[in-house]
């Protein structure tokens, strides 16, 4: 097996990896089994504790809402394999929401709308990747800044969040639990996230960009060695990760019915959580998103299990950080491959 085999799907096989855990620990690192044995347990301990769950419309609801937060740690995914971060996730997602709506009010076609706003953030990501890997910048406080950029042009331009346009009824159906795709009852919105994880997927695992990305992720000296263009790995994922963000934007006017301030709020801390619950490491070229589908699916389960016993904020809060220290001391204890060979 190849070292970044070993680091895409968690393999510790050096003798010290062997001496310092068991070969249950290892098992858990080298495979999704706890990411896979915690949905089910989430399914059963809601469907035994709350009644009505396991109808269509809240097992849709909840697919919705877990799609919503797949679609937006996709891009912070690909940034987190590469070792970065993407604190501009939350601005991306309330900007692309605002925007939008503002521009339907103003008498934009949607399509135009939405080209507009993909523009602007591709723009954003790439001004991420070329500042973090240039000028060798922190992720987090260059992303965090973009953030700020980004929330407070929004935030003149819509007048504080002022917006009034009316989204397609389309749009409405596209992230409804009643939506169809082509007469079968699923929510088009959890097709798009199936087919998202299934390009990431093919990408992460089988194609040369993918194999770039875990190389740069892994040793990005060496990388560059071996003829990656590694500022343009950087620059591509953080593109990626911002146009992703705006789409869950775009997505989420369909699901509340119009625009919103601060709507991208809670996926600051949700996005991340979703990958390293997930079990891809912080520490780069460890991981894939099909780990952080299991992890936008916890997470979502694990929400609805709190709300649903009548948990307030404050103790969501507690329990999740319980919940994610749970999964960072089985994943986060490895070192980055270019210390280890």
């Amino acid at each position: 097996m190849s070292v970044l085999s070993q680091f895409r799907h968690g393999d510790d096989s050096t003798p010290q990896a062997q001496t310092r855990d068991g070969r249950f620990a290892r098992l858990l690192r080298g495979s999704p089994i706890l990411q896979v044995t915690s949905v089910i347990v989430l399914l059963l301990a809601i469907g035994l504790t709350i009644d009505g769950f396991f109808s269509k419309s809240s097992l849709f609801t909840t697919l919705i809402l877990a799609s919503f937060l797949g679609i937006a740690a996709a891009g912070e995914t690909l940034v987190i394999l590469i070792g970065g971060i993407d604190l501009s996730v939350p601005a991306l997602i309330s900007g692309a929401n605002l925007v939008t709506t503002l521009l339907l009010g103003k008498g934009w076609s949607f399509w135009l709308a939405i080209l507009f706003v993909f523009g602007c953030a591709a723009i954003v990501g790439l001004i991420n990747g070329f500042v973090t890997h240039r000028f060798k910048a922190p992720p987090l406080i260059v992303t965090l800044a973009t953030g700020a950029i980004v929330t407070g042009l929004t935030l003149g331009w819509t007048q504080g969040g002022q917006v009034s346009g009316i989204p397609p009824s389309w749009l409405s159906r596209f992230s409804s639990p009643i939506g169809t795709v082509f007469g079968i009852g699923i929510p088009p919105v959890v097709i798009l996230w199936a087919v998202i994880a299934i390009l990431f997927g093919l990408v992460l695992s089988w194609s040369v960009s993918g194999k770039r990305l875990y190389a740069t992720g892994a040793n990005e000296r060496a990388a560059q060695l071996a003829g990656v263009k590694t500022e343009r790995v950087w620059m591509a994922s953080f593109a990626i990760s911002a146009m992703a963000s705006a789409l869950v934007g775009i997505v989420l006017i369909g699901f509340t019915g119009s625009g919103e301030a601060g709507v991208g709020d809670p996926y600051q801390f949700l996005s991340i959580a979703a990958v390293l619950v997930g079990g891809t490491s912080l520490i780069g070229a460890r991981g894939d998103y099909w780990r952080t589908v299991l992890g936008a699916l916890i997470m979502t389960l694990f929400t609805t299990l709190l709300v649903g016993h009548g948990a307030d904020a404050a103790m969501q809060e507690i329990l999740t950080g319980v919940l994610i220290l749970l999964f960072v001391s089985i994943y986060g204890r490895d070192q980055r491959v270019r210390d280890r060979v």
